[in-house]
């Protein structure tokens, strides 16, 4: 009986997405560090983080909600890629190649001897050749003809 009742009153209401999972994990770690330092200004993020919180869930303008997701997956994904860059550099173990036909990353063992690899992206299944020119991260990667 009550389950019919939310359900009908959360028609054509935007709900949980991504943004608001970030935001409650925020709110929640707000919530904790607050405990111990006890501060007005923590406390009143907090409500206003809610207040955020309440008003994007029961949100009937979902156009704009979906945007303002899209923005936050765009500065998160700019941001990982950055961190994924940087560990990149650090492997010492693997090539890492973008495919020529959907630009996935691929990641690649070194070789053991030099000359050419033959590699099938993962995601669009295109083959792509390979050539190592040693067995250090110096290699070269051409579309198969």
């Amino acid at each position: 009986m009550m389950k019919n009742k939310i359900i009908k009153f959360m028609q054509g209401r935007y709900g949980i997405d991504k943004l608001y999972i970030f935001m409650f994990y925020l709110y929640f770690i707000i919530l904790i560090i607050n405990l111990f330092l006890n501060s007005i200004i923590l406390n009143c993020l907090e409500i206003v983080l809610i207040i955020i919180m309440f008003y994007r869930l029961f949100s009937k303008n979902i156009y704009k909600r979906k945007k303002e997701e899209n923005k936050y997956i765009e500065i998160k994904n700019k941001i990982l890629g950055f961190f994924k860059k940087t560990m990149i550099k650090k492997d010492k173990n693997h090539i890492y190649k973008r495919c020529n036909n959907c630009h996935t990353l691929i990641r690649l063992p070194l070789p053991e001897k030099i000359g050419i690899k033959h590699v099938i992206c993962p995601k669009c299944k295109k083959k792509n050749r390979v050539i190592a020119l040693r067995k250090l991260k110096v290699e070269l990667i051409r579309k198969n003809s």
